[in-house]
């Protein structure tokens, strides 16, 4: 495995790599690093679907506003370079802030409409900052397909948004939620949880997955089924709940509060945010009810 800390060696690693074969197809994997099993479950996705496989570690301090734990955000090299080697990357791109910033970036990259609710509303510019980093990296990674976790819908959606709207040649492949045994979504910053919020955090994989059999009630409204859920996570005492919504994947648009759930067309997006003391975890489940009738 070939560890590169600067973008100079990440081009001559690819380089190298290329020229060799010329028709060599690389897949992805960015991360913040901290790794689990839930982003070796991508490495080994990318493993499967390409000739190499590059992973970058790289805690991106665009995407975190200004009271947000940047500085603390758990990190040990060590173990992530450990984890990917077993996995099976062959590249990892561990660059500085420096490195990757020289000069403070003057440009921000934007995505309207997908950014406008979630994680976008309550983490004002946090995706102004994903979008330069992931469109940085996949100028220097050149990769053909790049993984992401569904864990961050959200996320998923508007970096396909991106790649779309400027013709980038990326294949982005979202790939499933990695779960701890009892339910909970795996999560570097699951770290932060003492083991009486860790308990009580499990509240969220339980509300997610009660949520198609209460959809599928008989008169049950999408703002009924968000109280209903609402209900269920407050009984928790230690959770402050940032948001709950049922939108519309992969565009994000909201859904008549007073509408049937189960008479809602196509594949929605049930997604939440929950605090438990100083730790924001987020979650979510992809629900279908009717499904859209084709034409073709």
């Amino acid at each position: 495995m070939i560890i590169c800390r600067t973008k100079q060696q990440l081009r001559h690693a690819l380089r190298e790599e290329r020229t060799k074969q010329p028709s060599i197809t690389t897949g992805f994997v960015p991360t913040m690093g901290y790794l689990h099993e839930g982003h070796a479950s991508l490495i080994r996705q990318s493993v499967r679907d390409n000739d190499i496989t590059v992973l970058s570690i790289f805690v991106n301090p665009l995407q975190f506003g200004p009271n947000e734990d940047f500085d603390r955000y758990p990190r040990d090299e060590q173990r992530d370079l450990l984890l990917a080697e077993n996995n099976g990357a062959d590249i990892v791109f561990m660059p500085t802030v420096e490195e990757m910033y020289p000069i403070k970036p003057l440009t921000r990259l934007t995505v309207d409409v997908v950014t406008d609710r979630l994680c976008g509303a309550s983490r004002p510019g946090h995706f102004d900052g994903v979008g330069v980093v992931v469109s940085k990296l996949f100028h220097l990674v050149q990769p053909q397909r790049a993984y992401f976790g569904m864990k961050d819908a959200q996320q998923v959606a508007v970096i396909q948004r991106m790649t779309d709207d400027l013709d980038m040649p990326v294949e982005i492949v979202p790939c499933p939620i990695v779960r701890e045994p009892d339910g909970l979504a795996l999560s570097s910053r699951n770290v932060y949880l003492s083991a009486e919020e860790r308990l009580q955090a499990l509240v969220l994989s339980k509300a997610l997955s009660e949520a198609k059999e209460l959809g599928e009630r008989e008169g049950l409204t999408v703002e009924g089924l968000i109280t209903q859920l609402s209900s269920m996570i407050r009984k928790s005492p230690l959770a402050d709940i940032d948001y709950i919504e049922l939108l519309a994947y992969p565009d994000l648009t909201p859904l008549p509060g007073e509408e049937a759930v189960k008479e809602v067309q196509g594949t929605l997006l049930l997604a939440l945010a929950v605090r438990f003391g100083k730790t924001r975890l987020i979650d979510n489940r992809i629900l279908s009810f009717v499904e859209v009738e084709s034409h073709v």
